[in-house]
């Protein structure tokens, strides 16, 4: 069964959803996703949105606060392009009912590591559950879109798999596999957008969902595109340690509100950022992680404390009503106390290349979002720009499509499991699944040296002649083809670590602890085919 649209759109995060959105109203859409419509990163996202908004900030500030972050790795073009774009994009979701908290009837503007002015819009901590549930609302009642929950990606189909079509590299649409009636689905498109996110779930502690498993950066890596700077994986300093809190992040906005990292009481409760660095707990989140991480280590701990229980019982219910309920669930009472915290993966700085207008080198394949390196965080991510640079990249992209008109595909082969069965166990799959995540998590984490990175290799090859072999004799289910581009992206990361032979922004390594003069990103070149 073959289904056509003008605009396959994969994924149902803020830049999926932003990109069906502006196209609806001159294309038919269809947006895909694996769950449910809020089952994506952006839902759990609590901090906010960066723009130059408040008197006394100016876009070359945010440009330059960008590219300190990104220690030098930050593409001007990009950063520029994203900062003079942003205001626009908070009056597109203002317009759209996004209930941002306010001040005396003004957006109130919060601080964050790494920015020198407030300048975060937000929407108390739930900004990311508040503007998706906007933006669900309106695609739910926009004719033009049509939603496919519970559908995951297989692979995109290029001119390899459509017979008769030129040497031209062409994305015509996309297998994918329906979890509810577990058979592929053909889907035909003149456009697709990958809007899949990032991979956080390669490693064995993150705040990212379930959902996060690289699917459209490995994808687009089959389909013969370039990606960039993988081994810049951000982990965020603040994730609350609790046995019961999975994946719970305590957002930046806790220290921009003054929130201050101690060492446990048995060690003085000592404040140890200034000891780090001069910014202390608002410098930027690579140096906040590294600085937690050698903590920890240095005294054995299991986790370290922040404290914001200087600020009054109301300022904490205004601002950060989910984590003061999240914690009085689980006998934290942040009014008084301290609140555990250690890092976990969070961010994928790098991924499928892309221009300013969010193509990819394949033609009618484009990538929005997390799933993309645009050149915006370098080496590492500005607190906030992140879903900032969905929205803009999302109308980049839109306005690409409307001026670039292709073809309608040609007929696509329907997807071929004739000569596959049903697995007879599942175990291959869980037990390779937690091998990964764990030696990823031990020799290509915060801290890295040549030894752990060719371990980690070595697992690695192992492993995906394992699934390489599943994936041929079996049908595909969403924990096989999830597990496949895991592996596939842990390959790209540990190859991308291996190539920079520097310390820098996120990938810091004992055996090259000094920073190169020149910035250059790591480009991976796929295969020839």
């Amino acid at each position: 069964m073959t289904q056509q649209f003008d605009v396959l759109v994969i994924g149902s995060g803020l830049a999926g959803l932003s990109t069906a959105l502006h196209l609806a109203a001159t294309h038919r859409v269809a947006v895909i996703t694996k769950r449910a419509l809020l089952d994506g990163s952006s839902n759990w996202a609590q901090g906010g949105i960066a723009a130059v908004l408040a008197e006394g900030d100016s876009y070359a500030s945010h440009v330059e606060d960008t590219l300190v972050a990104g220690a030098g790795l930050s593409d001007l073009d990009a950063t520029e392009f994203t900062v003079q774009n942003a205001p626009a994009a908070i009056a597109w979701l203002r317009e759209l009912g996004v209930p941002f908290s306010t001040e005396d009837g003004e957006l109130h503007l919060t601080r964050e590591g790494g920015h020198s002015h407030r300048r975060i819009v937000h929407a108390a901590d739930a900004t990311g559950a508040a503007v998706q549930a906007t933006l669900v609302e309106r695609v739910k009642a926009t004719p033009n879109i049509r939603v496919f929950e519970h559908h995951m990606l297989v692979d995109l189909i290029t001119e390899r798999r459509v017979p008769g079509t030129d040497k031209a590299r062409r994305c015509f649409g996309a297998y994918v596999l329906d979890t509810v009636r577990d058979e592929v689905v053909t889907f035909a498109a003149k456009h697709t957008v990958l809007a899949t996110g990032g991979a956080g779930k390669v490693y064995l502690y993150t705040t990212n969902p379930d959902t996060a498993t690289g699917d459209g950066i490995a994808a687009a890596w089959r389909a013969g595109c370039q990606v960039a700077n993988m081994e810049f994986i951000q982990f965020h300093p603040t994730c609350l340690y609790h046995p019961h809190a999975k994946s719970f992040l305590i957002t930046e906005a806790v220290r921009g509100e003054g929130g201050i990292l101690k060492l446990p009481p048995h060690l003085g409760s000592h404040r140890f950022m200034p000891d780090h660095d001069p910014r202390a707990e608002l410098a930027p989140r690579d140096v906040v992680a590294r600085a937690i991480d050698y903590e920890m280590k240095k005294h054995g701990l299991d986790c370290v404390h922040l404290d914001i229980s200087h600020q009054s019982p109301a300022f904490l219910r205004e601002h950060f009503p989910n984590i003061l309920a999240r914690c009085a669930e689980l006998g934290i009472d942040i009014t008084k106390e301290p609140i555990p915290v250690v890092p976990a993966a969070h961010y994928t700085c790098g991924g499928v290349v892309t221009d300013l207008d969010g193509r990819t080198e394949v033609a009618g394949l484009f990538a929005v979002g997390e799933t993309t390196c645009t050149g915006l965080h370098g080496a590492n991510r500005l607190a906030s720009n992140s879903l900032v640079e969905c929205m803009v990249f999302a109308q980049a992209a839109v306005n690409a499509i409307r001026t670039t008109p292709l073809g309608v595909p040609p007929a696509l082969p329907e997807w071929d499991d004739s000569r596959v069965t049903d697995a007879d166990e599942m175990v291959v799959i869980s037990h390779n699944w937690d091998e990964l995540r764990r030696f990823m998590w031990d020799y290509v984490g915060i801290v890295r040296t040549n030894k752990r990175l060719e371990r980690a290799a070595h697992r690695i090859t192992l492993l995906q002649r394992e699934i390489h072999e599943f994936y041929a004799q079996f049908h595909v289910t969403r924990d096989l083809l999830e597990l496949r581009n895991l592996v596939q992206v842990a390959d790209l990361i540990v190859m991308s670590a291996l190539l920079r032979h520097e310390s820098r922004g996120l990938h810091f390594s004992l055996d090259y602890p000094a920073m190169l003069a020149d910035a250059k990103p790591t480009i991976l070149v796929p295969p020839a085919r």
